[in-house]
């Protein structure tokens, strides 16, 4: 490895939130999981979930739509929604789901600077009554307009976004996050992709 290819990779690494993660329960689109992690990888998040209870485990990721986006990150895949939370329960303190209710809060109230993950459900129905039942809250993206919903990846972006502004204020950008093994793997086996960065 090249010095100036480390000092790249030590840059991104040490951006990596480990207090952040997406969550996609039974996204049927390969294309959509791909855009969502291009803009996790953008914004700094490593770890990714990806949940399939009612479709079949995805084989490959929509390449052109992550530009190879997900060589970069960690997906952990699930086949159990309760195992899924379990593991999730292990590293973040809390987890919120997009969902419309009465007690949804705004996406601009939650407190971003500490450990979090975001539920982001399928295309049709949304995220399912047995992960909002395991999770914290729900919360939703204000919106103006006549639809009420926006496309899944959209929805991330918009959502990891805000969890950025505050974690660039708080300083969490300014300072090594991701537990040394972790780092200290990535590098290594960052260290022999190839380099297309």
């Amino acid at each position: 490895m090249t010095p100036e290819r480390r000092e790249r990779l030590l840059s991104v690494l040490n951006k990596r939130q480990a207090g952040l993660t997406v969550v996609l329960e039974n996204v049927f689109d390969p294309h959509n999981i791909s855009a969502v992690m291009r803009t996790c990888d953008a914004v700094g998040i490593q770890d990714v979930y990806v949940l399939n209870t009612r479709i079949a485990r995805h084989k490959k990721w929509g390449v052109r739509s992550s530009s190879g986006a997900s060589k970069w990150m960690t997906v952990h895949q699930f086949t159990d929604t309760a195992t899924c939370v379990a593991a999730l329960r292990q590293k973040y303190e809390k987890i919120y789901t997009t969902h419309l209710a009465a007690d949804s809060v705004s996406l601009y109230d939650i407190n971003f600077t500490g450990s979090i993950a975001l539920v982001f459900g399928n295309e049709q129905e949304g995220v399912s009554d047995e992960m909002r039942a395991l999770c914290d809250g729900n919360f939703i993206i204000p919106q103006m307009g006549v639809i009420k919903s926006l496309n899944i990846s959209v929805a991330c972006a918009v959502s990891i976004y805000e969890a950025l502004r505050q974690k660039t204020i708080a300083g969490h950008y300014e300072q090594k996050s991701l537990p040394d093994a972790q780092f200290n793997a990535l590098l290594e086996q960052w260290g022999f992709e190839e380099d297309d960065m």
